[in-house]
């Protein structure tokens, strides 16, 4: 089984620096070009299957990257959507708390989710719940399969996959760029990262 692992293209509340979260927001121009880019690099992979969240900028962006390549089954999972940030959604990241903002990216230990919103932890097991019952199923173990989801859905999606997992080195150093590319292979229901965060 080989894994592709694509952040969503950019979107105007990227640029704007709002919290998306479970917002269903839409790809802005430049998400397009990326993700159409991003399909044409990657055009050659035979790709048998396609998990998406159901939001729409990784929805869209799954289907630009896939292109004309219409056979391709799409599903979507609500366990890929993006992490919840409650009542923050949808406002300026420059005028919420600076320290609780700061917990979220660099000190993900002490994060507290804000009203309504999802923790870490959440989402974690809610993506290792997809990723476990994705790398058992035995018709799947031959197939290439394009995922596309969020920043943070990413991240706690490749939990399952990094060596020494953790809440404190959640991120990795980065949020995932705009269409980056994280590549598994899973050889025995074994992981492998391959390739960590690729721009085609």
């Amino acid at each position: 089984m080989k894994l592709y692992v694509i952040r969503h293209g950019e979107t105007t509340w990227n640029v704007e620096r709002k919290l998306q979260g479970a917002s269903d927001t839409e790809l802005n121009k430049n998400g397009i070009a990326l993700a159409i880019k991003t399909g044409k690099a990657m055009k050659e992979i035979p790709f048998d299957l396609c998990f998406t969240s159901p939001l729409k900028r990784a929805r869209h962006t799954a289907q630009l990257v896939l292109g004309d390549r219409k056979d391709v089954p799409v599903i979507e999972d609500v366990r890929l959507r993006e992490i919840s940030f409650g009542e923050w959604e949808g406002k300026d990241s420059r005028l919420l708390p600076a320290e609780m903002l700061d917990n979220f990216f660099h000190h993900t230990e002490a994060y507290q989710p804000p009203k309504n919103a999802e923790s870490l932890e959440s989402i974690c097991k809610r993506t290792q719940e997809f990723y476990e019952e994705l790398i058992q199923k035995e018709e799947l173990q031959d197939k290439t399969i394009l995922i596309a989801s969020h920043g943070c859905a990413v991240r706690a999606l490749l939990q399952n996959v990094y060596e020494n997992p953790s809440i404190e080195n959640f991120w990795r150093g980065c949020v995932p760029p705009n269409c980056s590319v994280n590549i598994i292979e899973v050889k025995n229901k074994i992981s492998k990262l391959i390739e960590e965060d690729k721009i085609f």
